[in-house]
C-alpha cells in the first residue's frame, strides 16, 4: 500500500480501561498488541493506559493524556502510535495532527501483518482489498503523493477537483479491480473444491498461535511453516492425510484473534469457505493460556459469523505440557484415625476449574494433547477416525467412491 511510513521503527501503545473492560483485561490485551507490533518488526518503547468511562470521540484518550503522549513522541523520536481499539476516521485525522507520527490501530496493524505473511495470489489480493476498504473512509494526508487535478488554465470552467476526492476515486477504482480479480480466483478455488468433494474434509481452526500448524505438520508428516508467531499461517494449506487407511483432506486455516477487522473477514470469506464446507472441525485451544475460555468464545463467534457454527467439531486442548498440575491435600478418617493424603487433579479437572467451560466439553468430543511433545496424538487420531467413519460410509453408499 502506498502509505507514507515513518523511518523510525519505535512505537508506543495506547489503551483504555473502561466500565466494561477492567485493568487486568486491558493489560492482557496490550500484551497481545505488543506481540502484534513486534511481529510487524516494531520496538515497543512505552505503554500508556488511561481510565475512561468510554473512548473520547475526538482523540480516543483525554486531553491531558494526549499532551503526555505527544511529549513522549517528541522526546523519544517515536515513529508509531498504536491504539488497541479501532479508531474512527475523525479520530485518525485529529491524532495525526496532534501527535505528528504514524497512527495505527489494532485493525490496521493486523492488516499489515497479514500483508507481510500472505504468500499466494489469492491471499495477497484478499489482504490488498481489505486494506483499501479500511483506508477509504480514513483518507487524510497519507495519499498526498498522488497527483491532484488542479483547476486548469485561464478560460477553463470550474475550480477543479480537490485532491482528496481524486484520491477517493483512485481507491474506489482499485477496489473494483481487486473485487473482479478476487472473484475470478475464487471461481478457480471452487472448481478445485468440487474435484475433491468425495474425500472427507477436516479443517483446523482456533485462536492464533495455539499450535495449529505444529499439529498439521505432525499429522500430515510434511514440512510446513510452524512458528511461535502470530498469524504464521495466512494462506489455507491443504494436505492429503491417511488415518488408519482412511484418506482425508486436512486444511490448516488462518488463526482468529479478538477484534479481527471486519473487512478482513469479508475478504477472506472464500478462504474461510474451507471451514464452512468441512465435514469436521478440529478446534485447537491453548490449554496453558490464562484466557483460553475467551479464545474459545472468539472462535465460536467467528465461526457463527461465517456460517460454520453447525459443523461437527472436536475440541483439542493443546500445550498440556505447559500446564502445572494442581495438588491438593485431603483428610481421610478411618477407624478414628485421621490421615492426610495428597491428590493430583486430572488435567480435565484443572482445565474445567480454570476455564469453567464444562458445557463445551460435554457438548463436543474432547482430547488433551501436546503437539510439540507428541502426547496423546494416537488418542486424537482415534477420536477423528470415530467421527469420520460414519461420514465416509454414507458417502461411499451414495457415490460408490
Amino acid at each position: 500500500m502506498p502509505v507514507a511510513l515513518s523511518t523510525s521503527k519505535t512505537a508506543i501503545l495506547i489503551a483504555l480501561t473502561t466500565l466494561t473492560q477492567p485493568l487486568a483485561q486491558t493489560e492482557e490485551y496490550v500484551a497481545e498488541l505488543a506481540f502484534l507490533a513486534r511481529t510487524w518488526g516494531l520496538e515497543i518503547v512505552k505503554t500508556f493506559i488511561q481510565r475512561l468511562d468510554h473512548p473520547h470521540s475526538a482523540t480516543f484518550v483525554g486531553k491531558g493524556k494526549i499532551e503526555e503522549i505527544a511529549d513522549c513522541i517528541k522526546t523519544e523520536n517515536i515513529g508509531y502510535a498504536i491504539f488497541d481499539d479501532e479508531l474512527s476516521p475523525p479520530q485518525v485525522r485529529n491524532l495525526e495532527k496532534l501527535l505528528s507520527c504514524q497512527i495505527l490501530d489494532r485493525s490496521l496493524l493486523i492488516l499489515n501483518i497479514f500483508s507481510m505473511r500472505a504468500q499466494t495470489k489469492q491471499a495477497k489480493t484478499q489482504v490488498e482489498l481489505a486494506k483499501y476498504q479500511y483506508v477509504l473512509p480514513r483518507l487524510t494526508r497519507m495519499w498526498t503523493h498522488l497527483s491532484s487535478q488542479k483547476g486548469g488554465s485561464a478560460g477553463m470552467r470550474g475550480p477543479g477537483e480537490k485532491e482528496l476526492e481524486t484520491d477517493k476515486r483512485v481507491i474506489q477504482n482499485k477496489i473494483t479491480i481487486l473485487r473482479k480479480k478476487l472473484a475470478a480466483i475464487e471461481k478457480q478455488c471452487a472448481t478445485r473444491r468440487k474435484a475433491r468433494i468425495n474425500l472427507v474434509r477436516i479443517s483446523l481452526v482456533g485462536y492464533t498461535n495455539v499450535g495449529k500448524s505444529t499439529l498439521m505438520k505432525l499429522l500430515s508428516k510434511t514440512n510446513i511453516l510452524a512458528d511461535n508467531k502470530l498469524f504464521a499461517t495466512v494462506d489455507a494449506t491443504v494436505r492429503k492425510v491417511f488415518l488408519n487407511n482412511n484418506a482425508v483432506l486436512l486444511t490448516d486455516t488462518v488463526g482468529f484473534i479478538r477484534k479481527l477487522p471486519h473487512t478482513l473477514i469479508e475478504c477472506f470469506k472464500s478462504t474461510l469457505t474451507e471451514i464452512k464446507e468441512a465435514d469436521v472441525l478440529l478446534h485447537i485451544i491453548d490449554a496453558s493460556h490464562p484466557s483460553f475460555q475467551e479464545h474459545i468464545k472468539i472462535v465460536d463467534q467467528t465461526l457463527t459469523e461465517i456460517g460454520a457454527e453447525n459443523v461437527p467439531r472436536i475440541l483439542v486442548f493443546n500445550k498440556i505440557d505447559a500446564i502445572e498440575p494442581t495438588i491438593k491435600t485431603v483428610e481421610t478418617s478411618q477407624e478414628g484415625i485421621t490421615t492426610k493424603i495428597q491428590e493430583v487433579d486430572t488435567l480435565k479437572e484443572v482445565i474445567l476449574k480454570k476455564g469453567h467451560y464444562s458445557n463445551a466439553i460435554d457438548e463436543h468430543n474432547t482430547v488433551f494433547i501436546s503437539a510439540k511433545q507428541q502426547l496423546h496424538i494416537d488418542l486424537l487420531k482415534e477420536i477423528i477416525i470415530k467421527e469420520i467413519e460414519p461420514i465416509q460410509a454414507r458417502r461411499y453408499i451414495k457415490t460408490g467412491y
